[in-house]
């Protein structure tokens, strides 16, 4: 598909002393797996807990979907993932390259498992479309460097990094997890990464190559997207970090623990040793990036920029982590799967180790950090982001109220059910497309999200629901359709 034009103006010289742009993603890292919002937490971040004293910290910070690729796509586009047609991870069943425009989802071939559910997924694009003018895009036109390193699982060869406005690749290929060679070890079997010494650990390569590209670029702009395969499955750790929390876990007497999340279990306490080492492995991999920004002098000119892509993993797959007392995690409608931590520490603008509570989205980074930068928005582009500037510049400021707004017509791998939905002040709706119906709660109130007041506030439901559909509508959201030949009964419920 052929590239937009980047408008003459966007290639303007940029200023020497230009801000530069970190942005770290952990993927699939609770809400609740960073002591800066948890400090009773079983695993250790201390240097992200450093960095929250120097940023601003969201409260009520949001993946734009409950499971990675979706959120991505968001933070390179600024838009919702229903406007791109990315809302499931790549390589799920159900994806396109390209979406016939006479798509007949019960006739398709492809469902697999899935053939046998009561209503089938919506196709989704399992790629970033081309025509986008990406972050990347935007900031190397305006005259940065770009890189991007890790993960990156938004599309097969053609739609990579290097594709995508990102002048340096190292580790983003079509995988959605260090599945090649030894995992997070060395050999990786990863083809935009060459191997390191046997055992190698890849978040401190990743966070090597970053730190390479900050040194090369610390006399000109540059914009550095570090996303860490940390801490998605395979659940591995380094040995010295596995041991150090087998002892702690022993020395606290902590056994596993979970609760009933039909039709799965949800884990309700913070004790797994691997993960644990995972967390601590890639939060010395963070520290390691910060480092190279001060080593190098850079660090009050950079903006960064450290969040998630969806909630922990607690319901499936080794279920190692508990988001309590938010309800559920990946892949699930309730906030356990959709909140994630985010800090923005900005040197000498945002207000450090400031605690803000607006509601926020990934879409919203593109627009801030071209603002942040002293760029000319696209608001063509960045449809369904807001400017959090006037946010890190007064945290307690209370901004207009907006809607946020969720759209996952899919099966989650980790129990959830397809679903859309609405957060509008406290009041959330979800919208499920089989058998539970909607659902409304009022999260100041009922953060775990377990009285369902629809039957007691049937105006704000409505209300919800209308403007829900006016967002799918608006966005020409796919849906998801009755299958004619469901499996009787559904065998998870």
């Amino acid at each position: 598909m052929k590239r937009p034009v980047i408008p003459a103006f966007l290639a303007m010289a940029v200023p020497a002393a230009a801000t530069n742009v970190v942005i770290l993603i952990a993927d699939d890292l609770g809400v609740m797996d960073v002591g800066f919002n948890n400090p009773a937490t079983f695993y250790e971040t201390p240097r992200l807990d450093a960095l929250a004293q120097q940023s601003v910290r969201f409260r009520n910070a949001y993946s734009a979907s409950p499971v990675c690729s979706p959120t991505r796509s968001a933070i390179l586009t600024g838009r919702h993932p229903a406007r791109t047609r990315n809302t499931d991870y790549f390589g799920a069943p159900n994806e396109f390259q390209e979406i016939p425009a006479s798509y007949q989802p019960a006739r398709d071939g492809r469902f697999g498992k899935l053939s046998g559910r009561p209503v089938l997924p919506a196709p989704y694009l399992g790629r970033l479309d081309a025509t986008h003018v990406t972050l990347a895009e935007a900031f190397k036109a305006r005259g940065h460097a770009t890189m991007h390193a890790g993960k990156w699982h938004l599309g097969p060869q053609g739609s990579w990094p290097e594709d995508h406005g990102f002048d340096v690749n190292a580790g983003g290929h079509t995988a959605g997890g260090p599945y090649g060679g030894s995992g997070y070890f060395s050999p990786y079997g990863n083809p935009k990464l060459k191997d390191g010494p046997a055992g190698e650990h890849l978040p401190d390569r990743l966070a090597s190559e970053a730190a390479a590209f900050i040194a090369a670029n610390r006399d000109r702009p540059f914009l550095l997207h570090l996303a860490f395969y940390s801490v998605h499955t395979p659940l591995m750790g380094r040995p010295d970090l596995v041991a150090k929390y087998q002892a702690k876990k022993q020395r606290l007497g902590l056994q596993p623990a979970s609760a009933p999340e039909p039709p799965r279990r949800n884990r309700t306490i913070q004790e797994h040793a691997v993960y644990a080492s995972m967390v601590d492995a890639m939060d010395q991999a963070a520290g390691k990036v910060l480092d190279a920004l001060d080593r190098n002098r850079v660090a009050d000119d950079t903006i960064v920029i450290f969040t998630s892509d969806n909630g922990g993993l607690s319901t499936s797959e080794g279920s190692p982590t508990s988001n309590l007392p938010w309800r559920a995690g990946k892949g699930w409608a309730y906030e356990g799967g959709i909140r994630v931590p985010l800090l923005v520490r900005w040197p000498g603008k945002a207000k450090a180790g400031a605690v803000c509570d607006a509601p926020v989205v990934p879409m919203d980074f593109y627009p801030t950090l071209l603002e942040a930068c002293g760029h000319d928005p696209l608001p063509g582009q960045h449809l369904d982001g807001v400017s959090m500037v006037p946010l890190l510049r007064n945290p307690a400021e209370k901004p207009a109220p907006r809607p946020l707004f969720w759209h996952y017509p899919h099966w989650g791998n980790q129990g959830g059910i397809p679903f859309s939905a609405i957060r509008d002040g406290a009041w959330k709706l979800i919208s499920f497309d089989w058998r539970k119906g909607s659902e409304l709660y009022h999260l100041e109130q009922d953060p775990g999200e377990r009285h369902d007041l629809k039957a007691a506030h049937p105006e704000t439901a409505a209300r919800l629901r209308r403007r829900l559909d006016a967002f799918l509508s608006e966005t020409r959201a796919l849906r998801t359709t009755p299958n004619p030949s469901p499996a009787s009964p559904f065998d998870e419920w």
